[in-house]
């Protein structure tokens, strides 16, 4: 059998296919274009600043130490070239490189920072077109698996000894009882506490507006002790009703490092402070798993500020679980016999 060879396409044919292509709205020229090519990416050293300038102060203060530690690596390298296996090469280099603290956990925290600041950086050079979303080699490492947090409630007794030292020692104790009064009433962040200004006091229903985390927003009930103090303070250190409420005695807005200063100089007085690496976060544990056990989840939840969109399903069960204390009265409880935590 032999093979019959193809004809070109006849007048007919040629016909067909132009009307074809007409009702598609296609015209032959189209046919002959490629598409356009992508920039070239830029490098990491140029783009790095660019992501920096457009995300918000707490990302940049996150996310800056591992985006310099990016550029240390991989600064004239473009965009597109990392694999999913350069990256975890980078990650096992940052978990072995990385500052040992007693608090430290092989690493994990490292990794899951190298990556989530990763995908912040491709995420922008995809929204900018600069990548496509299958080309993002961050979104092929998986972060490691999240350990427990080994922060919980604080015991009344401890909870007291905390507050004397503090009520006691240092350059400003009135500063530092507020502070410790107010993570203690509200529970709120940190974050939260920096942003409070005078305009955010409604003494007359004893609300204050909490700024926190995730841009979230929420009017948050107070003590009239409390409400009473929060507004001597900005009386007496002249903030402004716009600015920073919580200053210095100078009238010098406070930062994150007075919070630093504060639980070193407890844990001078306190071993057990400083074993425990106890934080202001540890005095939210101490609230919220206090009004869960007395009121229930949901006021709990609605106490840490949690939404009910779903992004925050199951996050106030972080700040409640069972103290050693606790765990301490059910060992004793079990055996009839007194333990030294109970």
């Amino acid at each position: 059998m032999t093979a019959q060879a193809i004809s070109p396409p006849g007048h007919a044919e040629l016909e067909a296919a132009r009307l074809l292509l007409a009702r598609m709205g296609i015209s032959p020229s189209d046919l002959l274009s490629t598409a356009p090519a992508r920039p070239l990416a830029p490098t990491f050293a140029e783009y790095i600043p660019v992501v920096s300038a457009a995300v918000s102060d707490g990302t940049r203060r996150v996310y800056g130490s591992y985006w310099n530690r990016i550029v240390e690596h991989w600064g004239q390298g473009r965009l597109n070239e990392p694999t999913a296996s350069d990256i975890e090469r980078l990650a096992e280099y940052v978990r072995t490189h990385t500052v040992a603290r007693r608090n430290a956990r092989g690493g994990r925290s490292a990794i899951e920072h190298l990556i989530a600041a990763l995908r912040c950086l491709y995420n922008h050079a995809v929204a900018d077109g600069l990548l496509a979303e299958a080309d993002n080699p961050a979104r092929k490492v998986a972060k490691p698996r999240r350990l427990p947090s080994t922060r919980r409630a604080v015991a009344d007794v401890r909870l007291a000894e905390i507050n004397q030292v503090a009520a006691t020692t240092g350059n400003d104790p009135a500063l530092d009882s507020l502070l410790l009064r107010l993570h203690t009433e509200t529970a709120c962040r940190r974050g939260g506490a920096l942003a409070l200004r005078p305009a955010d006091l409604d003494p007359d229903q004893c609300l204050i507006l909490l700024r926190e985390k995730g841009g979230t927003v929420r009017w948050q009930p107070v003590s009239p002790t409390l409400m009473a103090h929060l507004q001597q303070h900005a009386l007496d250190r002249h903030a402004p009703p716009a600015g920073q409420l919580l200053r210095y005695r100078n009238g010098q807005p406070i930062t994150s490092r007075r919070y630093d200063h504060l639980w070193q100089r407890i844990g001078q007085h306190l071993p057990w402070v400083a074993v425990q690496q106890i934080s202001t976060h540890w005095l939210r544990h101490t609230t919220l798993t206090w009004v869960e056990r007395t009121f229930g989840y949901g006021v709990a939840r609605a106490y840490a500020g949690h939404t009910e969109d779903g992004s925050d399903a199951g996050t106030t069960t972080t700040y409640i679980r069972a103290s050693i204390q606790e765990v301490a009265a059910a060992l004793a409880a079990l055996t009839d016999e007194p333990h030294p935590l109970t």
